[in-house]
């Protein structure tokens, strides 16, 4: 570099003999020879602040070794032939001092100008110094970028790279499938304790208003210690739970659903006796007797009621049904009931000792309706028609309000005067019909009636008419919604059926086919009383559903030959696919070379496999329970496989239950070893059976039919044609 350097500059190359005579431990030149470049130096190149700092401080650094390596040379002699300013010795003896104590160091170089040669010392050190910051600035990730510098693919084969990505692939996945579960696992652990923690707060909150409630009812109605009681009616409730049993379902039972109807005579005997024995004179020397047995009677019924059969009635608590004695006693204990009944059998009759003989100190039993309402319910569950309870419910309700304006009515006249105005009772005749009479007249508006004259008349007929119109109006509406909903299925059958008709009668359809159509309306709704059973069925729950088709057809199934092995879950999915289908008589269910689709359960009536030209040949005849088509549902349609191979048709009504192979396979896809057992005896029922033959081949053999089978040709023939064939071949060879 310096070699080029002269030549550029120009200057005279030194002697040899003068370079070689130059020691090697010659002495720097004093430093105050350098300091003129360097201030012409800083005059020419005037650098940033930062580096003139850095320069500076370099400078002084490179003085202090100069100066210490002037100092250690003193002793040794200057050779003569050294140039005058031979500076650039020092550097390099201060750069490597070990090598001066070692080695012999090298001959300085000659210098021809000490600006250049500063100069490019320099450059040579700037350079140093940005190759390290390169340097360092690439060992860390942060220096240049906030992104980390990506290393370096190996080189792979491509069977290796593939394999190797594969398996990051399924690792990510699987990463990220463990992390999704994770995640899913925390989100439901999460969801199941804020439900916990809902339910909580429900249920304390539900517990809080029921304390509450039973603090405000204790107010009014604290609870009632039965202690005495029970020691007094202890033998009693032992042999009674011999013949009734520690408890009873209230909803099923039904001896307690006949109790009921005895506790509910007794209630409305007080609420239609007691009422008309206060308003009308019934009581007497000779009839007290027999009203005082009556009500005697009643009272026995309803304390048989709250001593036997009210504290054995089941409950359910959170879910679970308490069928404890000791339990359902404390519950009914507790409950409102049972303070209402004990005041209801309160005696306040024993007043008519001191008092007169009235029906007014019954009106107690009047708070007892709760028993009235739970007959009526109970009623309604176990009634195949309940409309009938229904529209005689609504019908007494009427009667009752009658026989409370009757009453009324006979009371007014009382304090009118009888007989004193056209409008009271005159006296005349039984006084209960003649008023109940009036009562009929005035309350439903018929008109007729006598004109009232006092105030106190007008006001009461006024008041006659106001409740006539509230109270029978909505009475005749309850009854119009009861008989509603009694037919509401009876007239949902006539309007389908009408439309049938309708359209029929629109398009033209011949008489024929309509009367058939008009035949199955009338016998399906006289068979099921309804068009479509899944209607009902899909309003229930699945667990209903499933107990009804099991109780119907799963000992029909579980006869099948075919289903037999199979996974009993499966079988009952597939009693949840089955349709149900009447077919009229004569009605071809199936009919030979179908396609099977379908395999067909008989509900009730019979079917007939019929054969012959005009089908009049009955092979055999098929009864409620027996299945056919099952090996179609099997059988692929390659070579006519689920061709149906006989006809069948219905002998009278038929009901069937029909399951689609759709529905079968897609039953299948979740139960796989059913599927493989069904596969097995599929191809052994069709192996007994015999192979169904082609379409084609058995139109051949009906053509071949009128010349009979060909004769099988004999064995020696057969083998001299062979013998012919070979000779023939050797020949052509």
């Amino acid at each position: 570099m310096f070699s080029r350097l002269k030549k550029l500059i120009g200057a005279p190359e030194p002697r040899p003999a003068q370079a070689a005579a130059a020691p090697p431990s010659a002495p720097a030149p004093p430093a105050t020879q350098e300091k003129p470049p360097e201030k012409k130096e800083e005059k020419e190149d005037q650098p940033t602040k930062e580096e003139e700092k850095k320069e500076e401080e370099k400078k002084e650094e490179e003085k202090k070794d100069e100066e210490k390596k002037e100092e250690e040379p003193k002793t040794a002699p200057a050779p003569a032939q050294a140039p005058a300013a031979p500076a650039p010795t020092a550097a390099p003896a201060a750069a490597n001092p070990e090598d001066i104590e070692g080695e012999e160091a090298p001959p300085p170089p000659v210098v021809y100008s000490r600006y250049t040669d500063d100069t490019i010392r320099f450059l040579a050190k700037r350079l140093k110094e940005r190759t390290e910051i390169l340097k360092e600035k690439a060992i860390d990730p942060y220096a240049t970028s906030p992104e980390v510098t990506p290393p370096v693919t190996p080189i792979l084969r491509k069977d290796d790279y593939i394999r190797l990505k594969e398996e990051e692939r399924i690792a990510k996945e699987e990463a990220e499938k463990k992390k999704a579960e994770e995640a899913a696992k925390k989100a439901e652990e999460k969801k199941k304790k804020d439900e916990e923690k809902r339910l909580e707060a429900e249920k304390k909150a539900e517990e809080e208003r029921l304390a509450e409630e039973a603090k405000k009812k204790e107010r009014i109605l604290p609870e009632i210690s039965c202690s005495c009681f029970d020691v007094l009616f202890h033998p009693v409730e032992e042999k009674m739970d011999v013949i009734l049993g520690t408890t009873i379902d209230p909803f099923t039972d039904r001896r307690y659903i006949s109790w009921l109807s005895f506790v509910a005579l007794a209630y409305n005997y007080n609420v239609w006796f007691c009422s008309a024995r206060l308003a009308f004179p019934y009581h007497s020397e000779t009839a007290n007797r027999y009203w005082i047995f009556l009500d005697i009677l009643s009272d026995i019924v309803n304390i048989i009621d709250i001593v036997v059969w009210q504290p054995r009635l089941q409950f359910v608590k959170a879910g679970d049904i308490i069928k404890d004695r000791a339990l359902t006693k404390v519950h009914y204990r507790k409950s409102q009931r049972f303070k209402t009944d004990i005041i209801s059998i309160l005696p306040f009759d024993l007043l008519c000792l001191y008092f007169e003989f009235s029906s007014f100190y019954r009106l107690n039993r009047f708070i007892r309706i709760d028993s009235f309402f739970e007959f009526s319910d109970r009623l309604e569950s176990v009634m195949a028609k309940a409309y009938i309870w229904r529209v005689a419910r609504t019908t007494g309700y009427l009667l009752f309000m009658l026989h409370l304006n009757a009453c009324a009515y006979y009371v007014a006249s009382v304090h009118q005067g009888l007989a004193t105005t056209t409008w009271v009772y005159d006296g005349n005749g039984t006084a209960y019909l003649r008023c109940y009479y009036f009562a009929v007249r005035s309350l439903i508006n018929i008109g007729g009636l006598p004109e009232p004259v006092t105030t106190f008349e007008i006001s009461f007929q006024m008041a006659n008419f106001f409740i006539g119109v509230f109270v029978f109006s909505s009475l005749i509406g309850q009854m119009r919604d009861v008989i509603g909903a009694a037919t509401a299925a009876q007239t949902y059958f006539r309007a389908s059926m009408d439309g049938c008709v309708e359209y029929m009668n629109t398009y033209t359809i011949p008489k024929l086919v309509q009367n058939r159509v008009r035949t199955w309306y009338n016998y399906t709704w006289a068979a099921q009383g309804m068009l479509d059973e899944s209607e009902l069925l899909d309003k229930m729950p699945l667990v209903m559903r499933i107990a009804i088709a099991v109780d119907i057809n799963l000992a029909t199934f579980q006869k099948i030959a075919l289903f037999q092995g199979c996974d009993q879950q499966m079988l009952v999915d597939m009693l949840l696919r089955l349709k149900s289908i009447i077919y009229l008589p004569g009605d071809f269910v199936v009919k030979k070379g179908d396609i099977g689709k379908e395999m067909y359960i008989i509900k009730s009536g019979a079917v007939q496999v019929v054969g012959g030209p005009d089908n009049s040949i009955v092979f055999v005849t098929l009864k409620a329970g027996s299945v056919f088509g099952e090996i179609s549902l099997l059988q692929s349609a390659k070579d006519g496989g689920n061709r149906r191979t006989a006809n069948v048709k219905a002998h009278g009504f038929a009901n069937l239950f029909v399951l689609e192979k759709k529905d079968l396979f897609d039953i299948l896809v979740h139960y796989p070893e059913s599927e493989k057992v069904l596969a097995r005896k599929g191809r052994k029922l069709v192996k007994a059976k015999g192979a169904v033959p082609a379409k084609g081949n058995e139109e051949k053999q009906k053509g071949l039919a009128l010349f009979g089978p060909k004769p099988p040709t004999p064995k020696l023939l057969r083998a001299f044609a062979n013998i012919k064939k070979l000779k023939k071949m050797e020949e052509t060879k």
